[in-house]
């Protein structure tokens, strides 16, 4: 059935480009883009910036602007080890705020420095294990990604993006004045071509790539990158926002789980993932480090991590390096299988085979009703839409947890299938 044949309200013909660009002197965007949220609340089908009322846990309860409140099974969150509400995170996270304050009130080159960050910076040395590095802290992932690659790249080099990097690699970037190539989605042939057709020899050049791509849930085919980018001396930037703590033996990311951890030049976590927090970091050698520290404007002009927060990260980072955090790895990969198992052949789910998995519904004029839906009948979904993802590509992500339980997935699961089929985008057997 076509989105015509299901007669879809006038709103859902808008994709979220339409807002973002200049409409003349008065601003024409911004009361459009105004008058189509009014319509979408008169609906009472925004589903966006809904308060959860607790933990980000795998049961949620939620609070609409129309004060209807819904108790969900959460697929939104990744909150992936359940770290967030962890109970000695949560004790190491009050003891931190009564020795430090609130915030740090200053920028971490200045005055906003405390001795708590460095014991995080340690523990995450620790964590790789290799000698001779350093961690430069963040107060947000995005910013770790945005300051880390302008402040490396400038004007005359070369920033070689996959065409599915992350808003933050893509911003980093610009911010950096250098010129900026892109190679198809995993596609290592494309990206040798890309260099070959470079001035490798007297130029800069920084690859980009990620661990999971949190779009389609895959990997970054980190080993072959590094060895074509061996070929024409560059370096590069692995982004394992999505799986550091959970891939490879010890939970050092996808480059350990490829075996090209050491041959990696700059790492970047996130520690609104796994962690369960806030916040960002640079892993790579120190000198390195020591400049990013200083040049990155991302960091030099933000104030630094909170020492709560920080504290906390310590004990989920103390958590994850041990027995809890084994156990997790292998209940969260057990669980995407799971679910994983329950919705193929049912419904496209592309290539993943990570604990982020893709729905692909397709047509973006759906996002607004099928949310809604999903919403209404107990799931609290990640939807992506153009032109966050191509065209006639859009999907529901996901995110799986190691704290999730089967019936809960279960239940899950019998929604989103449910949804396919009023939807029209279950597939035939």
């Amino acid at each position: 059935m076509s989105s015509k044949e299901r007669e879809l309200p006038p709103y859902t013909d808008y994709t979220f480009d339409m807002f973002i660009s200049s409409a003349g002197k008065e601003h024409a965007e911004i009361t459009q883009f105004n008058q189509w949220r009014r319509e979408v609340l008169d609906a009472h089908m925004y589903t966006f910036q809904i308060p959860h009322l607790g933990a980000q846990r795998p049961e949620v309860s939620v609070e609409r602007v129309t004060g209807e409140k819904f108790d969900l099974v959460s697929l939104a969150s990744y909150n992936y080890l359940g770290y967030s509400y962890h109970p000695e995170v949560l004790a190491a996270a009050k003891a931190a705020l009564d020795t430090y304050g609130l915030g740090a009130t200053g920028s971490p080159v200045l005055n906003g420095t405390f001795l708590i960050h460095e014991e995080l910076e340690q523990k995450i040395i620790d964590l790789f294990g290799m000698p001779g590095y350093g961690v430069s802290l963040f107060s947000s992932g995005y910013g770790a990604n945005l300051g880390v690659v302008s402040a490396y790249a400038h004007k005359g080099d070369i920033v070689v993006l996959d065409r599915l990097s992350h808003a933050s690699l893509v911003d980093g970037a610009l911010l950096s004045q250098a010129t900026i190539k892109l190679f198809k989605h995993n596609d290592v042939d494309h990206l040798d071509r890309v260099l070959s057709r470079l001035d490798y020899n007297s130029t800069r050049i920084l690859i980009c790539t990620e661990g999971i791509y949190s779009a389609d849930g895959d990997a970054g085919r980190i080993k072959d990158i590094v060895q074509v980018a061996r070929k024409y001396g560059a370096k590069v930037l692995a982004d394992e926002a999505h799986s550091l703590l959970i891939a490879g033996e010890n939970g050092r990311g996808v480059s350990e789980e490829q075996g090209v951890l050491d041959q990696v030049d700059m790492i970047i976590a996130t520690f609104s993932k796994s962690f369960g927090g806030v916040g960002g970091c640079l892993y790579a050698r120190e000198e390195i480090t020591n400049y990013v520290n200083w040049y990155a404007r991302a960091r030099m002009f933000s104030c630094a991590l909170d020492p709560a927060v920080t504290g906390g990260l310590i004990k989920a980072l103390e958590l994850a390096m041990g027995p809890d955090g084994q156990a997790k790895r292998k209940r969260i990969q057990d669980n995407a299988d799971f679910l994983r198992n329950k919705l193929r052949g049912k419904v496209d789910i592309g290539d993943s085979h990570s604990w982020i998995i893709p729905v692909i519904y397709g047509d973006e004029h759906l996002t607004i009703p099928l949310s809604d839906h999903l919403q209404r009948n107990g799931v609290d979904a990640s939807l992506m839409s153009f032109p966050a993802v191509p065209k006639n590509q859009s999907r529901i992500r996901l995110f799986v947890t190691s704290e999730h339980t089967e019936p809960q997935l279960e239940r899950g699961a019998a929604v989103i299938l449910e949804a396919a089929d009023r939807f029209g985008f279950l597939q035939e057997n």
